[in-house]
């Protein structure tokens, strides 16, 4: 139908411009008239791939891929309860937060979105979060995965808390890690036995889907 697809271009536009208002309304209209919340999901995963392109060619910054996250974000709330998932396509779930003393949460908000669009569980505990939080909120959340970003260098030692905490839990190799954020890099990942690093949002699902398949 017509009125569909248009309405499903005025979603694909609000992502890729970042209008977390129009976004939400958008959506809010495409349960309304019961259109399909699946097809609408893969047509902000359209929007995103578009919003990457743009980001790679230099055409976008990072503050307009926060917006276009934020908008895919408002609408994934409206249209989640509505999703019809297999239980072939339930992946996995992740706990994801800024490590302790790192309380910028730009990037992890949009790898939380990126994420959530590409099927995954996602449990955001927020900033600045100790290790402690996040293994018992991996544990009670029964995540296969704890995402960890950090963009303050000095917070990195934190990291070696993390893994302790998995160890003594018994849970190394049932609780898989993956790092991510400025502070951090293949470098780090090998010195504190992080399972994987993730270079952007993008590369990030790449590396918790290979998790999940090795899990």
């Amino acid at each position: 139908m017509q009125e569909n697809k248009e309405i499903l271009n005025e979603l694909y536009d609000a992502v890729v411009f970042g209008n977390v208002k129009k976004a939400r309304e958008i959506a809010e209209k495409i349960v309304q008239r019961s259109f399909s919340a699946n097809t609408a999901l893969e047509k902000m995963r359209e929007a995103m791939r578009t919003v990457d392109g743009k980001y790679e060619k230099k055409e976008y910054f990072i503050v307009d891929v926060a917006s276009s996250a934020s908008a895919m974000r408002e609408a994934f709330k409206v249209l989640e309860p509505h999703l019809k998932v297999d239980s072939a396509e339930i992946t996995g779930k992740v706990v994801i937060g800024s490590l302790k003393g790192n309380v910028q949460g730009l990037g992890k908000d949009i790898v939380a979105a990126t994420l959530r669009t590409a099927g995954l569980h996602v449990v955001d505990v927020g900033v600045d979060i100790p290790p402690k939080v996040f293994v018992d909120t991996a544990m009670r959340e029964k995540a296969q995965i704890i995402g960890v970003s950090i963009s303050v260098e000095e917070t990195i030692p934190f990291l070696k808390d993390l893994v302790e905490l998995l160890k003594r839990s018994k849970l190394t190799g049932t609780i898989r890690t993956v790092i991510g954020g400025q502070a951090v890099s293949e470098q780090t990942r090998l010195e504190y036995g992080i399972d994987a690093y993730a270079k952007d949002a993008w590369d990030c699902v790449k590396k918790v889907k290979q998790l999940l398949a090795n899990a």
